[in-house]
C-alpha cells in the first residue's frame, strides 16, 4: 500500500499477516521495496517465527522479481500468486491494509520516512496486543498466538504439517502508487 509524506513525496508499506492468528509480522515503509529488500526482510521473520507452509500474494514486481524467485528456492518457501484483478482472493490482506488505511493512514500526516516508521510500528503493536478480532473469539492477534503455542506445549514436535496448525502468510503490499 501506499502513501505520501506532508511534501507531497510518496513511500510505500510492506505488511504481511499470518492467515492463522491474523497478526501483523511486519510492516515496513519504505521509499522503495525491491524483491531483494521483500526477501531479507522475509528471511527475518521466518528467523523469529519459522517458516511458513505457503505465501499468498499478487503479482507486484517486487514478488515476481529474480530476486525473488531465486529467495523462493534457496529458502524451500512455496509461493501462490492470486489470479489478477482478484484481491479478494487476498481477503486478510485487502482487509488489514483496509484497517490501517482508515485507522492510521488517513488520520495521520507523516512528515519523514523516520517518522512514518515509528507510527506504523506504534500501531502495528497496536493491533497485535491491544485490538481484539471477532475471528480470534475477541482475542487480540498476540493472545491468540500464545493460546496456540500454549496448547502445543507438552506435545512431541510435529513431524508433518498435519499435525499443526498451517503457517500460511500473506503479503500485503499491493505497492503500485
Amino acid at each position: 500500500m501506499s502513501n505520501q509524506f506532508a511534501s507531497g513525496r510518496r513511500f510505500r508499506i510492506f505488511n504481511v499477516v499470518d492467515d492463522v492468528t491474523k497478526e501483523c509480522l511486519t510492516a515496513i515503509p519504505d521509499t522503495s521495496i525491491s524483491g531483494r529488500r521483500v526477501a531479507r526482510e522475509l528471511a527475518e521473520v521466518i528467523g523469529q517465527r519459522g517458516k511458513p507452509d505457503l505465501i499468498v500474494s499478487d503479482h507486484g514486481t517486487e514478488f515476481t522479481s529474480n530476486a525473488m524467485l531465486a529467495w523462493t528456492q534457496e529458502a524451500g518457501v512455496a509461493w501462490h500468486f492470486i489470479a489478477p484483478g482478484k484481491p479478494m482472493q487476498n481477503g486478510i490482506c485487502e482487509a488489514f491494509n483496509g484497517r490501517m488505511r482508515d485507522e492510521l493512514l488517513n488520520e495521520t500526516l507523516f512528515y519523514d520516512l523516520d517518522h512514518a516508521r515509528a507510527v506504523v510500528a506504534r500501531w502495528v503493536g497496536a493491533y497485535n496486543r491491544t485490538r481484539p478480532h471477532s475471528a480470534l473469539g475477541y482475542l487480540t492477534p498476540a493472545a491468540y498466538a500464545a493460546s496456540l503455542t500454549q496448547r502445543t506445549i507438552g506435545y512431541a514436535t510435529p513431524t508433518s504439517s498435519a499435525d499443526r496448525p498451517l503457517l500460511n502468510w500473506r503479503t500485503c503490499a499491493n505497492l503500485s502508487p
